[in-house]
């Protein structure tokens, strides 16, 4: 048998190769093998959700020239698409999109060799990303907007901004274990959610210091009334003593 491989598979397949041959009478040997392949692919996540994927799958042979082994494909992008889609009984996460095939020659041993490349077109279903991360965070810079409306005398106000706020990180954490470290680009999911943690943190500061304002200010007026009462007089005393004399009752405070 011919010796083909994957480029990008990173395992070997496990299963036994099928020991079946179809032999016609005019010299073509027909032989099928279905595989699990596992293979490499680079993510750009700079769109997730909403991004479209596209991952190569190269089949070369590993010793023998171009001269030796002449690899053919069907030229036709449509019909592959089309097969392809056919034969696929279950689609999770993605969903394929459409399969183009190209071919180009390598030199790696010395030698020319040809080397069919399989693109595989695939889009991420982002229904479930943006019910259980996008909105979440929106509806929580909506409560952090709302609460802007509650009374900053207390201190329910800054607890209630600080839980948004760990939530928010709680969701990042999360958003951390899903995106790939090794992505070249800030995703804009990232951005966004680095975007609302700002606006929550500056509205909590907002609260933090319009809190310490009205603090200051109360504990001002209360040192002038203190003041105010040592500096009186026994004739402003006797006068404030005069108009707590109302029909004949005397009120002494």
């Amino acid at each position: 048998m011919p010796d083909l491989t994957i480029e990008e598979m990173t395992e070997q397949d496990k299963t036994s190769p099928s020991p079946y041959l179809n032999i016609r009478s005019y010299g073509w040997v027909e032989f099928r093998n279905d595989q699990v392949v596992i293979s490499t692919c680079k993510m750009r996540v700079y769109k997730f959700p909403f991004d479209i994927q596209s991952c190569n799958i190269s089949f070369k042979s590993i010793m023998h020239s171009d001269e030796e082994i002449k690899l053919f494909y069907n030229k036709n992008n449509s019909e592959i698409t089309e097969w392809s889609r056919e034969s696929m009984r279950t689609q999770y996460e993605w969903l394929f999109v459409s399969m183009t095939v190209t071919s180009k020659t390598v030199n790696h041993f010395g030698f020319n060799q040809t080397m069919i490349v399989y693109t595989i077109n695939m889009k991420r279903r982002s229904v479930l990303y943006i019910a259980n991360f996008l909105l979440p965070i929106l509806f929580f810079l909506c409560l952090d907007f709302a609460s802007l409306l509650m009374s900053d005398t207390g201190g329910e106000k800054v607890g209630f901004k600080i839980t948004i706020l760990l939530a928010v990180t709680v969701m990042q954490l999360i958003l951390n274990d899903i995106l790939p470290s090794s992505s070249d680009n800030i995703p804009l999911i990232a951005v966004y959610c680095i975007g609302t943690f700002a606006l929550m943190l500056l509205s909590l500061l907002e609260t933090i210091l319009v809190i310490y304002l009205i603090d200051k200010d109360a504990s001002q007026d209360n040192e002038k009334e203190k003041t105010k009462c040592l500096i009186e007089g026994p004739e402003e005393k006797l006068t404030n003593l005069q108009t707590c004399y109302i029909g004949g009752i005397s009120i002494v405070m």
